[in-house]
């Protein structure tokens, strides 16, 4: 069979096979790994989670997850393409919304038109093209009449909204959210889920999102990953099989508090040996 579709064949969108990453070649050598045995398959399409306590190696995934860095050992496959650099496929949005103050709210949204081929070569001949789909997608996440606006008129809610905009509107196969949500307030962040929600329903891409919010994560997610504490590996692979599409009623059922109980119970238990084996020491040392 050809190469090309034994690589199409594959049923896995993203394929981590038994990744490790050290920050330097020095760190290496004293087996001091950032993450340490990923293993994760996602499907063309899945939403995914992952969570786990400060520290945990969750955004140095993600690094890794878009060609940032390179693993020490093992093997990653995107698309069924080897990451060998940063991704073309890939949008991203971060905590920080990091937009440029100087521009409105459309030109923002168009920045990564106009720095990623093939859309940079085409820029100036297609502006207008891609100036109408930023504003529909604008006025998909509720920004109609703001398109204008700078970044300083808008409030955080509303910037965080530009930045997934932004971050789509070169219609990415897959979407990178790392802590997208965190610096808002509790109602705004609640919105910003369904918002989310429906943009991933009607155009399915991959979405790998990495929070400290596990009811955002159970609310979101087709699947919810838990990491240890450094150096990070997945100790466990949550499938939320609650029935889409989710409204946020849900998050107030016990069914859905029960999933968010068992998934704080995984993170705190493996906060507890680190915690006993001190406590062991120190009366070893007393006696």
């Amino acid at each position: 069979m050809p190469k090309n579709t034994q690589e199409a064949a594959t049923p896995w969108f993203v394929d981590f096979q038994d990744v490790w990453l050290a920050y330097n070649d020095e760190l290496r050598r004293q087996n001091n790994f950032a993450v340490e045995a990923i293993d994760l398959k996602v499907r063309p399409g899945e939403f995914i989670a992952i969570v786990g306590p400060s520290g945990c190696g969750k955004s140095t995934f993600m690094k890794l997850a878009t060609g940032l860095k390179m693993p020490s050992m093992g093997k990653i496959r995107i698309d069924g393409q080897p990451v060998t650099g940063p991704l073309k496929v890939s949008g991203m949005a971060f905590q920080a919304p990091s937009l440029l103050p100087w521009r409105t709210t459309v030109d923002n949204v168009l920045l990564p038109l106009e720095i990623v081929e093939p859309y940079r070569s085409q820029f100036k001949h297609k502006r207008k093209e891609y100036e109408e789909r930023a504003r529909k997608l604008l006025q998909k996440v509720g920004l109609g009449g703001y398109e204008d606006k700078f970044p300083w008129q808008l409030s955080g809610g509303m910037q965080q909204r530009a930045s997934i905009c932004r971050a789509l509107i070169h219609e990415p196969k897959m979407l990178l959210l790392d802590e997208p949500f965190g610096a808002l307030d509790a109602f705004t962040r609640e919105e910003l889920w369904c918002i989310l929600r429906d943009l991933w329903t009607e155009q399915q891409f991959n979405v790998i999102l990495v929070t400290h919010d596990l009811r955002e994560s159970v609310f979101l997610a087709d699947t919810v990953y838990v990491m240890s504490k450094s150096p990070g590996r997945f100790v466990v692979k949550r499938e939320i099989d609650l029935p889409r599409p989710r409204e946020l009623e849900l998050t107030y059922t016990k069914e859905f508090t029960d999933i968010v109980l068992e998934l704080r119970s995984h993170i705190g238990a493996f906060r507890k040996p680190a915690a006993a084996a001190t406590a062991t020491a120190t009366a070893t040392a007393t006696a």
